[in-house]
Formats: C-alpha cells, structure tokens, sequence
C-alpha cells in the first residue's frame, strides 16, 4: 500500500511536469516566435455496444493542448456495462513532441481506475500519420510493479462521399509478464477489428453505426474462461464522434 502511495505521488508530480513543460514551452520565449498556443478535444468514440454477452457504453477520447512542436495530452477509454458497474477505466497525460512531419514521440503516465487492482503506468510511445494515411498510436507502458505492455492502434478513413466515411481499426495488447488478478496473460493478450460507418453532418459532427470485434487469445483467454467469459465478442455499435 505504501509503494501504491508512493507511485500515486510521483505520477500526480509527472503529470503536472507535463503541465509545466508545456507551460514552459509556449512562454514568452516561445511567444516571441510568434508561436501560437492551440486546443484540441477529439472524442473517437462515445458509444453503445450491443451483443449477445453483455451490453456496454464505450468512450474513446484524448485532447490536447500545446504549440507546433511541445504539447500536453490527454488520453481517457473505458466500459461501462449497461448496469451501472465500470469494467475498465483507463486516463494518460503525456508530453508530445513533434519530431517528424508526421509523428510525435510522447511520454508521461497512465493511471487504471479499472480493472482491480488499479495500476499506475510509465508511458513512451508514439502517435502520427503512418504511411498511406493510416493513424497510428503505439505506446509501451512499465507499471509501479514492474509489469511491462504496450499497445497498437490503426485506423483509416475511407470516403464513399465527402460526407459518408467508413473507419476499419485494428488493436492489439502484449504483456511481458502474467498478471492473474487483472486478467492478463503473457504474450499477445487480444486482437480487436471494428468498422464504423460514419455520416459527418458537420466536420465535426458525425453519428455512426459499426460492428466490433474483440478476441482474447492465449493466456489472457484461459483467465477469462475461468472466470465464466467468453474469450470473444462481437458487438454492434451506435455512437457519435465530434471534435472541437
């Protein structure tokens, strides 16, 4: 409980040397560049997923503010079943610097409300506009117990029209180590498709509908199946993606 306490502190004190960083960087030495300082807040998914499992509000969402080159993000997903109990729950706030035309390099801290026990993590990965126009986020995560994972994402956005878009994504999560009390296995722990098919009324307001794809594999599947889960599920999705 100590070491929980102590690990609470330090990522509380990472966070707002991000903050400062930040701060730092679009002062007035950056204002006599003429840098400007920008806001972004980008909600991915916000969504109710349908199954013959369970039932659950999903959220995927990050913001961020900064200048060109020095930025400070914020980073939240989660579920939520239709009942009310929260299965996963998960924040980021991490400094970004821009180190290519496409791509920033990210560092900071994450810390799991959900699922028990809570964990708070070391964060370095990257986040950018891989070739062929494909969004890419890969992060590598050392918790306050020395449990190293990372974790992919992929999107692309493919236009019928200037108005109708359909999103393929793909995710997966490795983990060097078992962790059994949070349900996770060493390895590759699960993969993810989805597909949403969104109708942007405005740039920055889109509904959408989609299906979601999720496959727990080795080990991680093996802790799932004790618990009476099934190691995959396919959800139909409705939701809302805006941005402002």
């Amino acid at each position: 409980m100590r070491n929980f306490k102590i690990w609470e502190r330090g990522a509380i004190a990472l966070a707002s040397f991000g903050v400062a960083a930040v701060m730092l960087a679009t002062g007035p030495v950056r204002a006599a560049e003429d840098d400007q300082l920008f806001t972004m807040l980008k909600v991915d998914e916000l969504e109710y997923r349908a199954s013959n499992r369970k039932d659950t509000y999903n959220w995927d969402a990050e913001g961020w503010i900064g200048e060109d080159y020095n930025k400070l993000w914020l980073k939240t997903e989660g579920e939520r079943l239709v009942d009310g109990k929260v299965e996963s729950a998960e924040v980021q706030a991490l400094y970004s610097r821009l180190i290519s035309t496409f791509f920033d390099v990210q560092a900071g801290v994450r810390y799991d409300f959900k699922p028990v026990p809570k964990r708070t993590f070391g964060v370095l990965g990257v986040q950018g506009l891989a070739p062929y126009f494909f969004e890419v986020d890969a992060a590598s995560f050392v918790s306050d117990h020395g449990e190293v994972s990372g974790r992919l994402k992929a999107s692309y956005d493919l236009l019928f029209t200037q108005r109708l878009i359909l999103e393929p994504s793909f995710e997966t999560n490795i983990a060097l180590q078992s962790v059994k009390e949070r349900g996770v296995g060493s390895g590759i722990n699960d993969v993810g498709l989805s597909a949403r098919l969104r109708y942007e009324i405005f740039r920055e307001f889109a509904p959408y509908i989609g299906v979601n794809y999720e496959r727990k594999l080795g080990q991680t599947a093996s802790y799932a199946k004790d618990e009476g889960e099934e190691p995959d599920n396919l959800s139909f999705v409705v939701g809302l993606r805006f941005w402002f």
